[in-house]
């Protein structure tokens, strides 16, 4: 197999939104596939058909690209290769390696009932197995068969897994699995084998909740006559008590990510260090990721998921970002948020230059479109607390003497404001705090904000000013 191109597949089943478990099995697929210039296969098992619908096939195949999780091949729907899985089960029907089976579901809820009362694991006894008609259903029989895979009976199947390492399954244990429904409807278990024998996968990389399936669709491979692809299943991810990961440890999927203004690079990052790590590094770019990573890497130990060592990421990618590739989004958030209306296109050199003062104290993009909004708004809400110590009559003098020096400049800088302070500062005898806060309490409601050269040269002069005005006239 090493001469082989390397060809890896992710396959959701659309029954919900794209969910970090399932990201995490796209990315690590995705990553395998780019570090040994392999084909990544996007394929869309639908064919549960009470749960599966085109919205969520669509918010999968959107929350993959929202990632930059491009793949080669796909996306191929299971719905739509039912001509393909019948000539496969002909195949086996034909070699005598599976069944038709006759037994009708009362038959087999009493059994399975007997197998409980009697404190024992309940499997199919083969009653079906050894009737013979050259392939054929019984036509005669009154009844709608089921087709069933013909298991060994002894011995053993053996997983040779690239992270679990060697995983035995008793073969006595194992039943006779259907792989055809009544209603002609082929199972996951054979489907799954037949379109990754007939897209050539070499390497399957998915969660071990699917561990207990390997060994029927091994036996499936070994049936067509094919030799199993490379199994890799990847530990559950679990949330801080230690149990898998729900929705009451918080958001799960990715789009409610993208909605609480995490961005992708920074999702991408941490998935995978959840089971995966290169020696001491946290923050890795995609390059850095595709150069660096291989399954020897990946823990068998269930990774836990920490929404604020996420946060943090997040931030850390917020803040290294180049503010006019953030801007699309943080409009898209303003507009959310109702800063602004929809069609608000401001100057982006403006909107880059505010953004770049608030990148190093914004943990979401929520967070950084929230606080433009003293340099958009024209009306801003002083907080209480904040105006009753730093708007009175021990600091009007203060902002008098700011609004007037603002009012005379010809041309706002971050130079000139700073200089006036300055001069302030000597005048009145007082540090730069006891002018500073009050003027920016007064310009953003709060006593928090950038610096306050900056804030007003990006709020500029007209805003400045009608905002100092308010602040010294709500004094009188």
């Amino acid at each position: 197999m090493s001469d082989e191109q390397i060809r890896v597949r992710f396959a959701p089943s659309p029954t919900g939104f794209l969910h970090i478990g399932g990201a995490r099995t796209a990315l690590f697929n995705y990553l395998y596939a780019r570090h040994n210039n392999g084909v990544m296969v996007l394929r869309i098992e639908d064919t549960d058909s009470e749960r599966s619908t085109d919205e969520y096939i669509e918010a999968i195949i959107d929350g993959m690209k929202w990632l930059g999780l491009d793949w080669d091949e796909g996306p191929f729907r299971q719905t739509e290769r039912s001509s393909i899985y019948e000539e496969y089960a002909k195949k086996l029907l034909d070699r005598g390696e599976a069944y038709f089976c006759y037994c009708s579901a009362e038959e087999l809820e009493a059994k399975r009932q007997k197998a409980q009362s009697e404190k024992r694991p309940y499997k199919y006894d083969g009653k079906c197995r050894n009737i013979q008609n050259g392939g054929e259903p019984i036509l005669d029989s009154g009844r709608h068969p089921v087709i069933r895979f013909k298991m060994p009976i002894d011995g053993q199947t053996v997983i040779e897994d690239l992270i679990k390492k060697k995983v035995i399954f008793e073969n006595k244990v194992l039943d006779d699995f259907i792989i055809v429904r009544s209603d002609g409807m082929p199972t996951y278990n054979f489907v799954v084998v037949v379109d990754d024998i007939d897209m050539g996968i070499t390497h399957i990389i998915r969660g071990d909740d699917h561990l207990n399936n390997t060994p029927k669709q091994v036996r499936l491979y070994m049936a067509f006559g094919k030799t199993p692809p490379v199994f890799a299943h990847l530990s559950m991810i679990l949330g801080a008590d230690k149990t898998r990961l729900s929705k009451r440890h918080g958001a799960t999927s990715v789009q409610a990510y993208r909605d609480m203004g995490y961005l992708p690079e920074a999702l991408i990052n941490y998935l995978a260090r959840l089971g995966w790590s290169y020696k001491d590094q946290e923050v890795f770019t995609k390059g850095e990721l595709i150069e660096k990573f291989t399954l020897e890497s990946v823990g068998s130990s269930s990774a836990v998921f920490n929404p604020e060592k996420l946060l943090w990421l997040n931030s850390e990618y917020i803040k290294k970002s180049n503010p006019k590739a953030l801007i699309p989004d943080v409009i898209g958030f303003l507009i959310k948020e109702n800063i602004v209306k929809a069609g608000y296109s401001p100057d982006s050199d403006w909107l880059a230059k505010a953004i770049i003062t608030l990148q190093e104290r914004s943990r979401t993009l929520i967070e950084l479109a929230r606080s433009l909004k003293y340099y958009i708004n024209d009306d801003i809400d002083i907080d209480e607390k904040a105006g009753a110590k730093y708007i009175n009559v021990n600091t009007h003098q203060y902002l008098i003497a700011v609004k007037d020096g603002i009012d005379t400049m010809e041309v706002i800088s971050e130079k000139a404001i700073e200089q006036l302070f300055f001069s302030l500062m000597e005048r009145f005898g007082v540090k730069l705090g006891q002018i500073a806060q009050p003027v920016r309490v007064a310009l953003t409601g709060n006593t928090v904000s950038p610096g306050i050269f900056e804030v007003i040269d990006i709020i500029g002069k007209e805003k400045t000013l009608r905002r100092l005005n308010k602040a010294i006239n709500s004094v009188i």
